[in-house]
């Protein structure tokens, strides 16, 4: 056979070879399927803080707003669990308007020494609707300590508006609204260390506590000292 026939065979021979070579495992490059991890379902929420307030005219409940001001709710708990508010007035009644009290003892018409003034809250997206419970304060915006009040009426001038700040909602009465509007009903006046807007027959609470939930205490600090004045200021 001649030699270029015998080199063309081989080529041949070669590039069908090539050819035929088997095609590579394509499920060996592609990567296993992973089985997803099964992740934790949210944890449910727990029951809101409830407080229930017991005054010499009868019982209601507040039911707290840890998600909306947690500092001024974190602040409010703490002084229920010292018992602060025990033998304390509801001092200042306006009809149509608000009650206001937890800072005089019953006993001696004295302010009670607080822990420091918290943080106004008040951007908080809560309103001052019928119902809901503030912290007080004086003109100073960040001046509320132990003091609440609840509105009796809506009240929207006690809201927060660009130009200046509001006063702080942290809760709202869900049980014994009948026993606010009986305590807003009370006769008042000048009485003790009040020039006006006083109950003429004091009006105590007696004491107030944790009913359901509960958010964790925050540390303890020194008291102060709280300011002369101490009352709602109404923006009007």
């Amino acid at each position: 056979m001649p030699i270029s026939t015998r080199i063309r065979i081989a080529l041949l021979v070669t590039s069908l070879a090539a050819v035929l070579q088997p095609l590579p495992d394509a499920a060996a490059d592609t990567p296993a399927p992973t089985t997803p991890t099964p992740t934790a379902p949210a944890p449910a929420p727990g029951p809101a803080t409830q407080v229930k307030v017991t005054t010499s005219l009868g019982e209601f409940v507040i039911e707290v707003r840890n998600d909306r001001a947690p500092i001024t709710v974190a602040n409010f708990l703490r002084y229920v669990r010292e018992g602060f508010y025990s033998n304390t007035l509801f001092h200042r009644v306006i009809a149509n308007f608000v009650i206001q009290g937890g800072g005089y003892d019953a006993t001696s018409n004295a302010l009670k020494s607080t822990h420091d003034n918290v943080f106004n809250e008040s951007g908080n997206g809560l309103q001052n609707k019928r119902g809901a419970v503030g912290l007080a304060r004086t003109d100073s915006p960040h001046s509320g300590n132990a003091q609440f009040y609840v509105d009796l009426v809506d009240n929207p001038d006690l809201d927060p508006v660009p130009t200046r700040w509001g006063y702080t909602v942290f809760g709202r009465v869900v049980q014994g609204m009948d026993v606010i509007d009986r305590i807003g009903e009370t006769a008042t006046g000048a009485t003790g260390p009040w020039k006006a807007d006083a109950p003429l027959k004091p009006v105590i609470i007696e004491k107030m506590e944790i009913v359901s939930g509960g958010a964790a205490m925050p540390p303890a600090v020194a008291p102060v000292t709280p300011p002369p004045q101490n009352n709602i200021l109404s923006p009007k």
